[in-house]
């Protein structure tokens, strides 16, 4: 499994919901986990992969040695408050950092792998890696996020660093 590069156009799409969650999709996740721990990346976004479908997966645990793979199909945040900055990267954009602002704690819902809902309330690391994995599944990545001049910063250190 490959993760797309910033300028694929699947990086940009709106994904559709996951109408069915069965052993395909399972199949999926395992060989999207096992790209994302290859890459050292703590989230990945089904589109990411080339999949226009609205999932993700994300494991903040392994920062410390640890696995503990979340699988979020059809999240929805339902509420959200505070600020938090952090410095993001994306395995889609290797090798840019920048601070981006974030809620610092937000309350979500979502389908597991089991068809399992999930509610619950995330705050800092898990809150800020959730936000990025869904603004993926809408077609928005970290630099969208940034001030016009740090974009054009951005466009320079890209063009700079990944000629075609």
């Amino acid at each position: 499994m490959e993760i797309l590069i910033f300028g694929h156009p699947a990086l940009r799409e709106r994904a559709k919901p996951v109408e069915n969650i069965n052993g395909k999709l399972k199949e999926t996740i395992d060989k999207m986990a096992e790209t994302m721990y290859k890459a050292k990346g703590i989230g990945l976004a089904a589109n990411q992969v080339g999949i226009l479908k609205r999932f993700f997966i994300m494991d903040v645990s392994q920062r410390e040695g640890k696995n503990k793979l979340e699988v979020y199909i059809n999240p929805e945040i339902v509420s959200a408050e505070g600020e938090m900055l952090y410095e993001e990267g994306c395995l889609s954009i290797p090798g840019y950092f920048a601070p981006v602002k974030r809620y610092a704690k937000i309350y979500v819902k979502a389908y597991d792998i089991n068809e399992t809902l999930i509610e619950k309330e995330l705050e800092g690391i898990s809150a800020i890696v959730f936000q990025h994995e869904y603004d993926h599944l809408d077609g928005i990545l970290f630099i969208d996020r940034l001030s016009h001049i740090k974009r054009q910063l951005f466009k320079k250190w890209w063009r700079k660093h990944y000629k075609k």
